[in-house]
């Protein structure tokens, strides 16, 4: 086999890095820095160009600090309730001998009273999710807490305890199993798993508490949602390294943990960086409402498709009167539109789903546990938090569309959405994964598009090609950066960011200009309550001070999400690996064949596209491929080449092998570390960034 074709199968692994996205992840969670470096002291700044609080931004946070409904200390009782062990070490060492957990990291939440850097209210949830340990939920069910972004609950059945969503990694799986069972556990074994949905925060750690073979042998149940497989790893597959770029700034994950950078992320602390796993469930719930005996436990199953994610649902246990939720409902507004990037949601949806709980199982149940935060306890306060989120959802959907409908337009609704004071008073309603701003435009996203029905944003020049002629009709950069220095003096700091962001559009290299764009970003992070969105500035103003980090920035997913890839998924996105501008006037057809899976595709290159077509084959086709799923999947995971498998006679080829070759000329290596921010790169020109297709001409027609 020649270097070129050698070189296009080894690298089909790269289809699995597109998994590397996260968290809170679609997909989910590779291993990965969690929040970057130790923690910094009280005092200083991590970054020397970094700077303190403004007076302008001391006053928002103190007007917040006022108008909150701090006297409301119910989150704190809840929290604490139940706690029956600390966790011991709170560094919880991966297998390959980094950190996979580290909460010390965050201890710096608790030494003071207040900082000037933080939201009053993130500076809240911060604390509150700064607990780790193991609790009671009521006799027979546990939760241990604070060893990763999620939680891991036991559920005690007739033989053994059943496990519902194993965090991410095994590694933090496997510590809070150790901790459960010094306490509680009692020597009993798992006796089932049940993941609640498709993200990976609720099943990568599942070889951490069990052996496939059990699982295969039936010993051991593993039960999920309808169509779990399909969207574990569709959902991020396709954009996936554009996601985990973009995962960086929404997760703040090259930030410190300190007063002036990352200090939780909402849904709990941050993401851990253990081993992901996964093993196939082998019962799905297929009904809306489906009943189920769980190591002889009675369970119902709620199936919620397309809220929090594609696949999810919750679950009652009628014995305890006790409800999971699932993320459907945890101690925040969520996403509707998630700044990584995913298909937006549906607040209709979830809400009416949240409503069906109530009305199935919320008006009897006295203890409510989900996947993030702490349980609620008492029918009044479970059918306080069940409405209230039903409305946050429905409010939004309706209100959003209802200003739509009036006008309103994409680029403007999150200046004019507001939710009513009533849902905002509610704590488990405030932003703290997701916001009113940024999910206000995605239901306008999810119903009109981007679009704003302006002809002049219809087809805009690039951000680089339009901010020379505004930094010319400015006057230039010292004028622009004159009156951004104004600007931020005054506190007015989104309208300098306007004019900065075209200054440093047009001239990459100018660091004073992205100076000043970053202490502009800055203090708007300092100022937000929302996690995400703080470490998305504190992030942006990261990289345009030092650049884009040459530390690692993506990990392919684990050998058990690659090989769990549908067949035609792999090939989708081995053609969106495909640079049509190499691929012009190539025109060929290969026949894949693989028995052991009867499945067969027809691949076809032409007018510089691949596509794939599953159940044909062509009649006179370049090139035949035949081999076994099992096979393939170790060119997927890399273990194998191409060229091994022939010679092994574990494929076959019949035809023109040099069609490989021409496809392998076509295929890139997607670059994890892509600009962001103009000028950071280390490959970054003094002039702004060229069009894609500048160096061939014209854009192809559509």
């Amino acid at each position: 086999m020649s270097t070129s074709r050698r070189e296009f199968m080894t690298a089909l692994p790269v289809a699995g890095a597109a998994f590397a996205v996260a968290g809170h992840f679609a997909l989910g969670e590779p291993a990965r820095p969690q929040g970057g470096a130790p923690s910094e002291p009280l005092k200083g700044h991590f970054h020397p160009k970094g700077k303190a609080p403004s007076k302008y931004t001391r006053e928002i946070l103190e007007r917040a600090k006022a108008t909150l409904p701090f006297a409301d200390t119910r989150d704190f009782e809840e929290q604490q309730r139940g706690l029956i062990a600390k966790m011991k070490d709170m560094q919880i060492p991966s297998d390959l001998g980094h950190p996979a957990w580290d909460m010390q990291r965050f201890q710096f939440l608790d030494q003071q009273a207040e900082f000037d850097s933080i939201h009053p209210s993130l500076l809240r949830q911060s604390r509150l999710n700064n607990n780790y340990g193991l609790y009671e939920v009521v006799p027979g069910i546990y939760q241990v807490r604070g060893f990763d972004l999620s939680d891991i609950s036991f559920v005690r059945g007739k033989s053994g305890w059943i496990v519902i969503d194993p965090l991410i990694g095994a590694e933090n799986a496997r510590a809070a199993w150790k901790l459960f069972q010094e306490h509680v556990g009692g020597g009993l074994p798992v006796s089932a798993v049940i993941y609640s949905h498709s993200h990976t925060d609720h099943w990568g750690g599942v070889r951490g508490l069990i052996d496939e073979k059990d699982v295969r042998s039936g010993k051991i149940p593993v039960i999920a949602p309808r169509n779990f497989m399909q969207h574990t790893i569709a959902e991020n597959v396709y954009a996936g390294n554009a996601m985990n770029r973009r995962l960086f700034y929404q997760y703040g994950l090259l930030l410190p943990a300190a007063p002036h950078g990352y200090v939780g992320q909402g849904l709990g602390q941050g993401t851990s960086a253990g081993s992901v796993g996964l093993i196939a469930p082998t019962r799905l719930i297929e009904k809306e409402i489906e009943e189920l005996e769980v190591d002889g436990i009675r369970m119902i199953f709620q199936d919620t498709p397309n809220t929090e994610a594609p696949t999810e649902m919750n679950t009652y246990i009628p014995e305890m009167k006790a409800l999971w939720m699932a993320e459907n409902v945890t101690s925040t507004l969520h996403n509707i539109y998630t700044l990584r990037g995913a298909p937006v949601r549906d607040p209709l949806n979830w809400s009416k789903y949240i409503a069906k709980a109530l009305y199935l199982f919320g008006l009897e149940a006295e203890v409510m546990f989900a996947s993030h935060h702490w349980p609620r306890w008492g029918n009044a306060r479970i059918q306080e938090v069940l409405r209230g989120q039903r409305d946050l959802y429905a409010n939004m959907n309706n209100q959003v569309l209802h200003l739509a409908n009036s006008g309103v337009t994409i680029n403007q609704i999150h200046n004019v959405y507001e939710m009513p004071a009533s849902i905002e008073k509610m704590w488990f309603c405030r932003g703290y994964h997701g916001s009113a701003r940024h999910n206000s435009r995605g239901v306008i996203q999810r119903f009109l598009g981007f679009w704003d029905c302006n002809p002049a944003t219809l087809v805009p020049l690039s951000p680089a090609e339009s901010a020379p002629l505004y930094v010319e009709m400015m006057g230039g950069a010292s004028k622009i950066l004159a009156k951004g220095r104004e600007l931020h003096d005054r506190g007015e700091y989104k309208l300098a960011q306007e004019i900065l962001n075209k200054l440093v559009q047009a001239e990459p290299r100018n660091q004073a200009a992205k100076d000043l764009l970053a202490d502009v970003f800055e203090q708007l992070g300092y100022q937000d309550e929302n996690p995400g969105i703080r470490n998305a500035y504190l992030a942006g103003a990261l990289e345009l001070r030092s650049g884009i980090p040459q530390d690692p920035m993506a990990s392919s997913s684990g050998p058990d999400v690659i090989r769990a890839m549908s067949t035609e998924l792999f090939l989708n996105f081995l053609a969106i690996r495909m640079d049509s501008r190499k691929a012009v006037g190539m025109r060929f057809t290969i026949n894949l064949i693989l028995p052991d899976v009867n499945e067969k595709f027809l691949i076809e290159v032409e007018n510089a596209t691949m596509t794939n077509l599953s159940g044909f084959l062509a009649d006179r086709a370049d090139l035949t491929l035949t081999i076994n799923r099992a096979a393939l999947e170790q060119i997927m995971v890399g273990a194998k080449s191409f060229e091994d498998q022939i010679k092994s006679g574990s494929a076959q080829a019949q035809g023109d092998l040099s069609v490989l070759a021409k496809l392998a000329s076509t295929m890139v290596e997607f670059d994890p570390r892509f600009e962001i921010m103009p000028g950071t790169h280390a490959d970054s020109q003094e002039s702004p960034a060229k069009p894609y297709y500048a160096e061939v001409g014209t854009p192809p027609a559509e």
